[in-house]
């Protein structure tokens, strides 16, 4: 079985989604960081099992307190 097959048996396996409607996706074994959520369509979501995955959810909720950390100083 090559990665990619990895991967996706990851991905279909009910173990690996946790809190319900909310989808959040842990499977030590996938490779990837970043993967689709379960229902098509609705974008994706991070395999929080991978390391970098916490740090790009830093990132994402750090970015809002940025700009408007930046906004306060810069504008009156």
């Amino acid at each position: 079985m090559n990665r990619s097959e990895r991967d996706e048996a990851e991905w279909l396996d009910p173990d690996n989604w946790r809190g319900g409607w909310l989808g959040f996706y842990v499977a030590p074994r996938d490779s990837r960081v970043w993967v689709p959520k379960k229902l098509p369509g609705m974008g994706w979501t991070l395999n929080f099992a991978h390391p970098q995955s916490w740090l790009w959810l830093l990132a994402l909720l750090a970015s809002p307190l940025v700009v408007v950390i930046v906004l306060a100083v810069f504008l009156p």
